[in-house]
């Protein structure tokens, strides 16, 4: 049995719904950051036994284990194996916790966690497309309501912690701001792996220009609260904004697992390792509450109480999640997403969990933390809660 440990994390900067990654097809945007963390950590391609990879949108050049396609397409060897999971916008955080559970199980000495969505070339629903339904007809979910939807579902979640729209215009604006200092500062720059040769596309995906190498997120933009509170909602009389609501976007992101006495053999730091994980199953009628379920089966299960954690990572799907679950579990705000969240960097679903664990290790490391959360809803009424602890 091994005892695995994180030892390198990268992402690759977060482009817009048909921005500046909208050419790059999935496959070669998740083997970017696949070969990032093993040429970080000195390590060389055959000697990684398996990777995992989170993608939501399993249809076209997302389809047939898009994990396995990233690999072989870099041309470094067949051997490593490769699992592609879907558990919606946990699937990311998921392919870490397969990957950790490889290495745990004596199944692997090194592996890949790691995720990826092209949501501009494959959007969200296109799995789903032309299959039939996937419930009983007599059955009507929450979620298949178009004018319910995930929009009526954050709706109903602030209906439900009586959360208000300047709360939310509040968060979505403080998002943006902490983003933009965050890559004023410098705090990305570790983690993020420039992407070269991006061709730039139109709509229909004919090249427009010259390629672009990209360095930086492009979803941040310049934001108030009172500009935020002048947007009209998406959904007629109801709360969420385009500026209070993640972005969709293009993006991956990758984690090098190892086993801590083949790590040392190979000279390379062991950095972190996850000390708990769940994940839960939520009220449907809510949806995207999971964050506040699974978060309270970690405290149940768990040594770990709010007050143990230096720095929390919550997934910004939309305003009132986030603010759902700080207010159920009393949740300092001043230690959460301190880099911005999805409403400012984007949310490109598969790849957001591995995308949250990478930029939580990096901060931890930059302030000199030792212990980490991370939480996000899912769809399917699913929540995921991860503890990252400093080595």
């Amino acid at each position: 049995m091994g005892d695995p440990v994180i030892v390198e994390a990268v992402r690759t900067p977060i482009g817009k719904r048909g921005g500046w990654l909208a050419g790059i097809i999935a496959p070669n945007l998740l083997s970017i950051v696949q070969q990032e963390v093993i040429n970080r950590a000195g390590v060389p391609p055959e000697s990684v036994d398996q990777l995992v990879g989170g993608c939501v949108t399993q249809a076209g050049q997302q389809a047939s284990n898009v994990t396995r396609n990233a690999w072989l397409s870099a041309d470094i060897g067949y051997t490593p194996a490769a699992t592609t999971v879907d558990c919606q916008c946990g699937s990311g955080a998921q392919a870490n916790i397969f990957a950790q559970g490889l290495i745990a199980t004596g199944g692997a000495e090194v592996a890949i966690g790691c995720g990826v969505e092209q949501m501009s070339q494959v959007p969200l629903g296109t799995a789903a497309r032309g299959g039939g339904g996937y419930y009983k007809d007599a059955q009507t979910w929450p979620w298949d309501d178009p004018p319910n939807g995930q929009f009526g579902a954050a709706q109903r979640i602030a209906e439900n912690r009586g959360i208000t729209r300047s709360q939310l215009d509040h968060l979505g604006s403080e998002s943006q701001r902490k983003a933009a200092q965050a890559w004023d500062e410098g705090r990305f720059d570790l983690e993020v792996v420039p992407v070269p040769d991006a061709p730039q596309v139109d709509g229909d995906g004919t090249q427009t220009g010259e390629a672009l190498t990209v360095t930086k997120d492009q979803g941040l933009r310049v934001t108030t609260t009172e500009s935020l509170s002048k947007l009209r909602p998406v959904i007629e009389g109801e709360l969420h904004t385009a500026g209070t609501s993640s972005q969709i976007s293009d993006g991956a992101a990758a984690v090098l697992w190892m086993d801590i006495d083949f790590a040392e053999k190979m000279g390379v730091e062991p950095r972190a390792k996850i000390s708990y994980h769940t994940m839960v199953g939520a009220d449907p009628y809510y949806l995207l509450d999971g964050p506040v379920a699974a978060t309270q089966k970690m405290l149940d299960q768990s040594k770990y109480s709010i007050s143990d954690f230096d720095l929390f990572e919550c997934n910004e799907a939309f305003a009132s999640v986030l603010l759902s679950w700080a207010q159920v579990h009393d949740v300092p705000m001043d230690k959460v997403n301190v880099n911005g969240g999805a409403i400012a960097l984007g949310h490109p679903v598969g790849c957001t969990g591995s995308r949250l664990i990478t930029t939580l290790l990096h901060e931890l490391e930059r302030q000199d933390k030792e212990l980490g959360f991370v939480t996000m809803c899912q769809g399917g009424a699913l929540g995921i809660a991860i503890v990252i602890e400093r080595i």
